[in-house]
């Protein structure tokens, strides 16, 4: 497996791509011209199911899916905490705001770190909760005043089950290495995906989307979430829970820029001025990780 022979500085620089290549849904969804809400939702998922049927026995052979029914509870958690993350995002977006979703899933680090405390006994280093700390009040910063929870808190609560299932997927992910449970995971992010498509199905119907939307949500399927996610299971194998989620947050700068730049969406100064908070977290917490290292 590439997370045995993979590097500390090689994973974060693996899971900046994966960042990268989540952050182009914003940009995607905003040339789609009939498909909406739970039918994105579905035709997102299902495509990333049949990227993932082609990809995984590619690389692990046919023999992946007799791993999936013998993967355990840890598989079968960590594909349900994709199916929620795969699905919340979208629904969320449907009843508030980008910004409030956003400004949501932002405590992610707090909560993965909290959970890795609890449950796996890791040890935060002191850095690390210096940079989750900046990293929200950046993101805080980048949405705070558009924030309306009060006619908004549906959707809040909804974008809230993002961040949570991202904590605990990360934390299943290392509680199973740390109790020697080589268990692959990675075919988790198909049991998500076919929970996602199977969930919203029935809600997308009747479908809308032209061939040019079906066209865009294929390419969000393979690109978006079928290898990106596989890619961000490897790094979990290297990267600290908390750390993870940290690198997580850059998928918000990378989302701001490429609507800015393939959709035309102008950020304002008080999402540069945020933005760059975060991107200061994060170079204080690896430049300091890397010195420890070598």
């Amino acid at each position: 497996m590439l997370d045995k022979t993979l590097s500390h500085r090689g994973a974060v620089m693996l899971m900046i791509v994966v960042t990268l290549l989540w952050s182009m849904a914003g940009m995607v969804t905003r040339h789609l011209e009939s498909a909406r809400s739970f039918e994105v939702t579905f035709w997102r998922s299902f495509f990333t199911v049949v990227s993932l049927l082609i990809i995984l026995p590619l690389f692990q052979g046919r023999a992946v899916f007799g791993r999936i029914r013998q993967g355990g509870v840890a598989l079968w958690l960590s594909g349900l905490c994709w199916s929620v993350m795969f699905t919340a995002f979208m629904v969320a977006l449907t009843l508030t705001t980008v910004a409030n979703v956003l400004v949501t899933m932002s405590i992610g680090p707090f909560l993965t770190a909290l959970l890795a405390r609890v449950f796996i006994k890791h040890q935060i280093p002191g850095r690390t909760w210096f940079a989750i700390v900046l990293a929200g009040i950046g993101i805080g910063w980048m949405y705070g005043g558009k924030m309306s929870f009060s006619d908004e808190l549906p959707g809040t609560l909804v974008a809230l089950l993002v961040p949570l299932a991202a904590a605990g997927n990360w934390t299943v992910l290392q509680y199973s290495r740390a109790h020697g449970k080589r268990i692959d995971l990675i075919p988790a992010v198909l049991v998500g995906a076919v929970i996602s498509s199977l969930v919203t199905l029935p809600l997308a119907m009747p479908f809308a989307a032209t061939p040019r939307d079906i066209g865009l949500l294929a390419m969000l399927g393979l690109f978006q979430l079928a290898i990106p996610c596989v890619l961000s299971v490897i790094c979990a194998g290297v990267l600290k829970a908390p750390e993870l989620a940290l690198l997580g947050l850059l998928e918000v700068i990378f989302g701001i820029l490429l609507a800015w730049v393939g959709a035309g969406e102008v950020p304002g100064p008080n999402v540069l001025t945020g933005g760059a908070l975060v991107i200061t977290a994060l170079g204080i917490n690896e430049l300091i990780g890397w010195r420890k290292k070598s």
